[in-house]
This record gives C-alpha cells, structure tokens and sequence, in this order.
C-alpha cells in the first residue's frame, strides 16, 4: 500500500508540474484523500467507471487541475454543474481555498458523497446543492460555471444561463472538439475561446471550451 501511494503521489507531483501547478504537501495530500475516498464509495455509490486509483491521478485529478490557469483568472464564485463524483470542483476547491465553490447534482446518492468530502477534508470553502440546474435560484451570480462531460453545449448554456450574467465565464471541458454543438450555441452566447488541454496520463483528445453570454 505504500508502494502504492508514492506511486500516486509521484504521479500527482509531476503531472502538477507538468500542467503549472503548484501544490503544497497539505493540498496533495487532500488530493490523494479525496481519491481514497472516491475509490470506496465508488463500490457502492457508482460515481465514476475508472476503478483504477492509479487511472484515477490522471483522468480525474489532472484533469479537474488542467483547467486551473482558467479559474484563476475568473473570479471569486464558481458553479460546478453535475459535479457527480466532485470533478472538477472538489480538486479546483483544494487548489483555491481563498475561492468559494458550489457543487451542484440532481443525484442524492452524489451529494451525500460530496458532502462527506467536504466534511472529512473540511473544505469550508464548498457548497452542496442537490438540486435540478432549472430549479436552482442562488442569490447572486456566479463569476465562473463549470460542467465536466455534462452536456451538450445548448443545454449547459441554456440550463445554466440564468445563474451568470455578462461577466460570468462558463468553462465547459470535453473530449473531442464538438463542432456540431457549437453551431447549435443559443444565440445569446459566444465562444470565447477553444483550447487543447493536454493532461499527463490522458490518452485521448482533451478540449476546454470558454463561454460568454452576449446579452
């Protein structure tokens, strides 16, 4: 088992630094708790189909951590839409403590996991919804929204569009660059901006999409 884990903080290191990112030994360590955690309650609770701790490092820390230049530069109050198993809030909310960040999901069973997390690691700075998106009325804006392989294009900005205004910035990841979803955009939002995301570990093509609203 300890093998094990120096295998998985050598992985996390790295592939940190690899991405820029800087991590104190005390927001690795959350890390590599947050997948203990996740790796137990993924028997009973199917929050992800990666078994593999190992798989897990790259293809959900790295990969929830490769958009971190991005929040960085979006303000204080994050969204984090169909966060299912925490990604990529729980990882951003360890990397940002100075950030708040709301985890929403419309499955019980997931919010229970979060806010297990929340508790064990004492992430004052997230919130648990369990909630529909449509149904969600916060009080005031968020500055960031984020979805992880939640939706098309079309329903991520539509459902989600009455939780930004004009200075929001939605940061949808996805796999391959949807270019179909993208001509069906709604109207009222633009791309701001398509990058490659290349996380260590990832096979397979990795893109974040940068949304605005234009009205």
């Amino acid at each position: 088992m300890e093998a094990e884990h120096t295998r998985y903080v050598e992985e996390l290191t790295q592939g940190a630094t690899l991405l820029g990112v800087e991590l104190s030994e005390a927001q690795q360590a959350q890390l590599l708790a947050y997948l203990a955690l996740l790796h137990k309650w993924n028997k009973a609770y199917n929050l992800t189909a990666v078994r593999d701790p190992a798989e897990m490092v790259s293809r959900h820390l790295l990969d929830s951590l490769s958009v971190a230049p991005h929040v960085q530069q979006g303000g204080a109050r994050w969204l984090d839409v169909g966060s299912g198993g925490g990604m990529p809030g729980i990882p951003l909310a360890i990397l940002f403590p100075e950030r708040s960040f709301t985890l929403l999901d419309s499955n019980g069973k997931k919010t229970r996991f979060l806010t297990q997390v929340k508790l064990e690691l004492k992430l004052t700075n997230v919130e648990v919804v369990h909630s529909r998106v449509e149904q969600f009325r916060p009080q005031q804006p968020f500055t960031g929204i984020t979805s992880r392989a939640f939706s098309s294009l079309d329903d991520f900005a539509s459902w989600t569009r009455h939780l930004g205004d004009l200075g929001t910035r939605w940061l949808a990841m996805k796999g391959v660059q949807p270019d179909d979803e993208l001509q069906a955009l709604p109207a009222d939002f633009q791309l701001e901006r398509c990058l490659v995301l290349k996380v260590p570990g990832c096979q397979g093509q990795r893109h974040l999409l940068i949304l605005r609203r234009t009205s």
